[in-house]
This record gives structure tokens, C-alpha cells and sequence, in this order.
């Protein structure tokens, strides 16, 4: 049995996988991710221009005119202090509300790879100009057939819009928002995060173990 999670881009993929494979999951956990591309970026926009000007300024200059800026700070131009402290701020906002020094922050920064997001997403979180361009399942949704959560933060990237298309798109679907939470509710509130995600995947786990089907490739019904 498999009970799958997948949160942002990891999300993306556990739900091509669903899609791909219908019957192959128990339960289907999606954390801070999208349906549309555009959608997500659009949103992204929206949090940018709700920045003070100042700081909107320098992430819409630099954002659309530098490719070589990315998310995080890491940058193939590396006199860009600007650009990198308006983005701290976009970051403290909506990517994690804590100490930005956390070690497993630390890890994630030395861990990505720039080239990687610029080549499939774009410069930054609202312009996509890479491979994901025009990824957009939302007219599939409702082929999910099967216990899904969604989950975000309060001031995630994945915001009140685009969480509520795979609400309204998945059949049964429900939402667990994190009030104090932003795109890495794991980190931010850890706890609560592992206790919601523990008690779905139970309560799926026994709803699926109470239904007479056949075990894969027997034909045999559960009972006998």
C-alpha cells in the first residue's frame, strides 16, 4: 500500500502520478502545491506587488531583467545585494517565518541547484519562462478518485485561490491550513504538521483496509 506525499514541485509530481497510475494509491497527501503553473505564478505576482515599493521595485526590475537570479539568493551574478535582500523579504514572508539560519535552510540552499529551477521553472517564483511553462492539469482533477489533503500555511505561495482548485477539483478533497505557517509548514509548525499528516494516513489506511477488493494480481477478494 502506498500512501503518497508530495509538497511544491514534489506535489506536481505525485499528482502526475495519480493521474498516471489510478488505483495505485491509498491516500494522496498534496502540501503547498498547484495544479497550473500560470495560476501559481499569477498568485506569486499578487504576493510581490502586495511588498512595500520599494522592495516591489527591485524584484520586478531585477526579476524579469537578470535571468541569472533565482530564488534563495543563489545567483550566477553575484554583486546583486539589491535584488538579494528584496528577495529576503518575499522569502520571510511567504517561503519561511522563522529564523532564515536554520539548519535545515542551510541544507536546502547548499543543496539546490539554480541551473536546474531556471531550466524548468524560470528567474524567480512569478516568471516562467522553462519547461513547467503551461503545465496545467486542472481539467483532470476530477479523475482523482481517491482520499486527498491538502495542506498549506496561512501565508504560503500556495495561496487561498490556488488551493481551492484542487479543493473543488478533487472529489471528497479536504484542506488543513496552518495559521502559522507560510510554504514550509513542516519546518514551521512540525508538530501539528506530522500529526495531521499521521492521522490522515491512518484514517485512509483503514478505510481502504475495509473494503472487500480483490489483492493486486490475485483476484482474490481481501476477506478470504
Amino acid at each position: 500500500s502506498v500512501h503518497l506525499l508530495g509538497t511544491s514541485w514534489g506535489g506536481m509530481l505525485a499528482l502526475e502520478h495519480a493521474l498516471r497510475r489510478p488505483g495505485s494509491l491509498e491516500s494522496l497527501t498534496l502540501s503547498s502545491t498547484l495544479a497550473s503553473a500560470s495560476a501559481w505564478a499569477g498568485e506569486a505576482r499578487r504576493l510581490r506587488d502586495e511588498l512595500p515599493e520599494p522592495v516591489r521595485q527591485v524584484l520586478e526590475r531585477h526579476g524579469v531583467d537578470r535571468t541569472g537570479l533565482d530564488r534563495q539568493g543563489e545567483t550566477d551574478v553575484p554583486d546583486e545585494p539589491e535584488y538579494e535582500r528584496a528577495l529576503a523579504q518575499f522569502d520571510a514572508r511567504h517561503f519561511f517565518r522563522g529564523d532564515p539560519q536554520r539548519p535545515e535552510l542551510a541544507l536546502m540552499r547548499a543543496q539546490r541547484a539554480p541551473e536546474v529551477y531556471r531550466a524548468m521553472w524560470g528567474p524567480n517564483e512569478w516568471t516562467i519562462t522553462g519547461t513547467l511553462r503551461g503545465w496545467d492539469i486542472r481539467h483532470r482533477l476530477h479523475e482523482l478518485q481517491l482520499p486527498t489533503l491538502v495542506l498549506r500555511g496561512r501565508y504560503d505561495l500556495c495561496t487561498d485561490t490556488i488551493a481551492r482548485t484542487l479543493l473543488e477539483g478533487i472529489s471528497g478533497a479536504r484542506e488543513v491550513v496552518f495559521e502559522e505557517s507560510s510554504h514550509t509548514p513542516v519546518l514551521e509548525e512540525t508538530e501539528r504538521y506530522l500529526a495531521v499528516v499521521r492521522e490522515f494516513i491512518d484514517a485512509s489506511a483503514a478505510s481502504f483496509a475495509s473494503i472487500d477488493r480483490p489483492y493486486p494480481g490475485t483476484g482474490k477478494p481481501r476477506s478470504t
